[in-house]
């Protein structure tokens, strides 16, 4: 398990290097020289060192925005699209559209959070796509959103068993929210929640708040992962 997040983490660093290409390059050049070669030894000896220090489960959250579940590199880690939290951003953004995935994520959006800010909102698309990729969770983000919808209050997104319709008022609002699912579903970064597969409002205390690492609180909603800890008495 800890070789295959290293090899995450230098997949990633090739696919994210500047000079990726020349790089390839020269490594491709034979050692020429005993001292060259011997320099090289002590380099990566001395990068080994340094990687053991860190632990297993840091590099797992380090690397795991960039993975999947059966650990292959993303595409969209060289596409990943550029992002700033702003409105005027998004309003710069094309219409989105796409299939199944992209509905399903709008339609959490837009109840979820289409009252929070720019931030809020890609941090609840983060919280879902984070679970699509956790093997805790169902594997695509229309199963992760509907996870437990039939039982009323009994499911994972409120709005889906809350026995009222799921109807679309605030069509500027929806385009918003569609803009924010396109740009996640394109790779952008998950760089909001460290991870976070949980989330509520601040205006409740479920029970799992007290065992779970809070990450971080983005507008009204305040962000958890599944990491459990002392329980406050």
């Amino acid at each position: 398990m800890y070789f295959k997040w290293l090899v995450a983490v230098v997949a990633i660093l090739g696919a994210l290097g500047a000079n990726a290409r020349d790089a390839r390059a020269q490594v491709a050049q034979p050692v020429t020289s005993a001292g060259t070669e011997a320099r090289l030894i002590a380099l990566l000896a001395d990068e080994r060192k340094s990687l053991r220090r860190i632990t297993p489960s840091r590099i797992k959250r380090i690397v795991s925005p960039f993975i999947d579940r059966t650990g292959a590199l993303r595409r969209q880690v060289v596409l990943a699209p550029h992002i700033e939290y702003t409105r005027a951003f998004l309003a710069s953004q094309p219409t989105a559209g796409g299939g199944r995935d992209w509905e399903c994520l709008s339609e959490a959006l837009y109840f979820e959070a289409r009252g929070e800010s720019v931030k809020g909102q890609f941090a609840v698309a983060e919280v879902i796509l984070n679970r699509v990729d956790s093997p805790l969770f169902p594997d695509t983000v229309c199963k992760v959103v509907n996870q437990g919808t039939g039982r009323k209050f009994a499911c994972q997104f409120t709005y889906t068993c809350d026995g009222y319709p799921e109807v679309i008022r605030e069509h500027r609002a929806y385009r918003q929210v569609g803009k924010v699912a396109r740009l996640m579903l394109d790779g952008a970064a998950r760089s909001l929640t460290s991870g976070a597969t949980y989330y509520h409002t601040a205006s409740v205390h479920p029970k799992w708040a007290r065992v779970f690492d809070r990450t971080v609180r983005i507008g009204y909603h305040l962000f958890y992962r599944r990491e459990t800890r002392v329980a406050r008495n």
